[in-house]
């Protein structure tokens, strides 16, 4: 079962996390939607979760919205190596591990800049995005 990251569409890092992402991912187990789109929307909606003041990724695994550094750390685990060593991170305290994650998040279009639209994915990896 393929896991689906929700992601800001308009944000330079998670965009970028995004083209990371997907080499590091060669099973294509990890699925995109923004969450400026319909499908974002109607899958955080799904799952309780309001996007009108969201500033975390959130990664949709086995029926369960994982968010912040969860959803990261739970990412990592799809990865080739060595990103799924990141995994055992999750014994550290999530207020201390959500901490830093909501402090880069905070900052993320000051640090980065945002687009004026959703990114286009390259035509090679258009089945991995959940809008068309």
């Amino acid at each position: 079962m393929p896991m689906i990251l929700l992601f800001d569409g308009v944000c330079n890092l998670c965009n970028g996390a995004v083209r990371w992402i997907i080499p590091r991912d060669p099973h294509g187990n990890i699925h995109f939607a923004s969450l400026q789109s319909a499908t974002g929307q109607a899958l955080a909606a799904q799952h309780g979760i309001d996007t009108s003041a969201l500033s975390t990724i959130v990664l949709i695994h086995a029926g369960t919205a994982y968010t912040a550094s969860d959803a990261a750390l739970l990412l990592c685990t799809q990865l080739v190596w060595p990103w799924p060593l990141l995994a055992p991170l999750r014994i550290v305290p999530r207020f201390i591990r959500n901490a830093v994650y909501y402090f880069v998040a905070r900052n993320r279009y000051r640090w980065f800049g945002q687009s004026e639209s959703c990114m286009l994915p390259l035509p090679a990896y258009q089945s991995r995005f959940l809008e068309k």
